[in-house]
């Protein structure tokens, strides 16, 4: 059984939720995976613009939800991956884009919509969860699993 470390943030703003993308990519010293979850609108693509910028992704690199191309590659001190499956009917879809190879790159690997992957073949590092309440605040969950995701919420928000 893996044990799981949880961080809730509420964000109040666009800036408040790309700060915390910034920070939590800052932290990163390695390859990792992480799955993005929340309501259309609700700011995941605000928070890996934030990643990328703690990933150290050059300014040039516009970032955007890969909605229709379905994987943006960038850059970066350590380079990002970010994907959005929402059009994707299965996870069976995902060979045809060489989902395990990307999952075999030293990349972080950033996932909008990871409920549509079969948990045995994708268990991001982290699971970060976005819900906006009725005064458009971000409620923010971050889960580490395994020994990965729990040091890096530690190191970052745990540890003075």
């Amino acid at each position: 059984m893996t044990s799981s470390m949880e961080v809730k943030i509420t964000a109040s703003s666009d800036r408040a939720t790309k700060a915390l993308g910034q920070k939590l990519g800052a932290g990163i010293v390695s390859r990792m995976s992480m799955g993005v979850s929340g309501e259309l609108g609700a700011g995941k693509t605000t928070f890996i613009k934030g990643l990328a910028k703690g990933l150290e992704v050059p300014d040039h690199y516009y970032i955007t939800s890969p909605t229709y191309n379905i994987i943006n590659e960038y850059p970066g001190r350590i380079p990002l991956i970010h994907m959005d499956l929402y059009r994707l009917s299965d996870s069976e879809e995902l060979e045809y884009l060489g989902f395990d190879d990307l999952l075999g790159s030293r990349a972080v690997i950033a996932v909008e919509w990871p409920e549509i992957i079969d948990k045995t073949i994708f268990v991001p590092d982290l699971h970060i969860s976005i819900v906006t309440d009725s005064d458009c605040n971000r409620k923010i969950s971050i889960i580490g699993t395994g020994l990965k995701g729990k040091n890096l919420l530690n190191k970052l928000f745990i540890q003075k």
